[in-house]
């Protein structure tokens, strides 16, 4: 490890190898794809959606009331919208691609997905003036290429594979905005100060269109309800909790890489415990898009933080 990829921008060398602090969170945020898939073979992906974010709230919140209420009461009615806004898109993101989820193959799903960062470079040059590198868009239409390999390959499978990459596509558009608002916003919160009250909106958003839709949510075996425990607590609480640790130590840019092996565990876990093998037209493009991110990503500017957002 090179030392422009350290950063022990919190003193001391920690106790725990920060790249320890990585894998765990690596690790934590693949099984994302796993528990969604077992917890939809009962329960709506609206539903699965609402109590991921609902339940990840929960376990936060005694953490964040105890830490953040002076940062909250400090906040402005600008900054309260921005947390609105910022909610409802993190809604929109889990929604759209945990049904994408139950559609298409969590190979094309999580690589569609993961495009993410290219879609907040595209809107940052639009929203905020930033200019976009050659780099990143040679990385973007790398990774067209391989979304329309992937799109090819689920022409054959039937409308609702497309549609499944589709809404992965909207999730990875919908978590970029999340992360652009974010990235002003943790200038002003902590992280629990700012995760929590998304979340917290995420979760009622969510809840709210699944009471109004009537997306059932109880009633479930409590296998289920472990299942949904279990999304709650490792990917969200735990993965990205261990993204977040790991940034005081590591440099953006090479987290940014390292979380690139997420649709990976994801796609071999699935295939290992579920049975899923994913198709040679979802390898390939994922391959593809995988390439085009390392390239659009590989120079993103040292002060950019990763802990904006994350999607599985």
């Amino acid at each position: 490890m090179s030392d422009d990829e350290v950063r022990d921008v919190e003193g001391g060398r920690p106790r725990v190898p920060p790249t320890a602090g990585l894998l765990l969170g690596i690790a934590a945020v693949s099984t994302a794809s796993m528990w969604i898939r077992l917890a939809q073979a009962t329960v709506s992906s609206l539903a699965v959606a609402a109590w991921r974010l609902t339940f990840a709230s929960v376990i936060l919140a005694p953490f964040a009331m105890a830490t953040a209420r002076d940062e909250w009461r400090r906040l402005r009615a600008g900054d309260w919208l921005s947390l609105l806004a910022s909610g409802v898109a993190l809604a929109v993101h889990f929604y759209t691609w945990i049904t994408s989820l139950a559609l298409t193959s969590v190979a094309a799903s999580v690589a569609l997905v993961s495009t993410n960062c290219l879609f907040v470079a595209v809107l940052a040059h639009f929203v905020l003036g930033e200019r976009v590198r050659p780099r990143m868009v040679l990385g973007i239409l790398i990774s067209l290429v391989g979304t329309v390999i992937i799109g090819l390959g689920d022409l054959e499978a039937g409308p609702g594979y497309l549609l499944g990459d589709f809404l992965a596509v909207l999730g990875a558009i919908s978590v970029a905005f999340y992360m652009l608002i974010g990235r002003q916003q943790r200038q002003k919160l902590s992280l629990l100060g700012y995760v929590f009250p998304v979340y917290g909106i995420a979760a009622i958003v969510l809840m709210g269109v699944a009471l109004l839709g009537g997306a059932p949510l109880r009633g479930y075996a409590a296998e289920t309800w472990g299942w949904l425990l279990l999304m709650a607590l490792i990917p969200q609480v735990i993965g990205h909790s261990s993204f977040n640790w790991a940034l005081g130590h590591l440099s953006p840019t090479y987290i940014s890489l390292a979380v690139l092996a997420e649709p990976i565990g994801a796609t071999i876990l699935v295939w290992w415990v579920l049975q899923e093998p994913p198709g040679a037209a979802a390898v390939l493009g994922g391959v593809i898009i995988l390439v085009g991110i390392v390239v659009g990503t590989w120079k993103r500017p040292s002060g950019e933080r990763l802990d904006q957002g994350k999607n599985a």
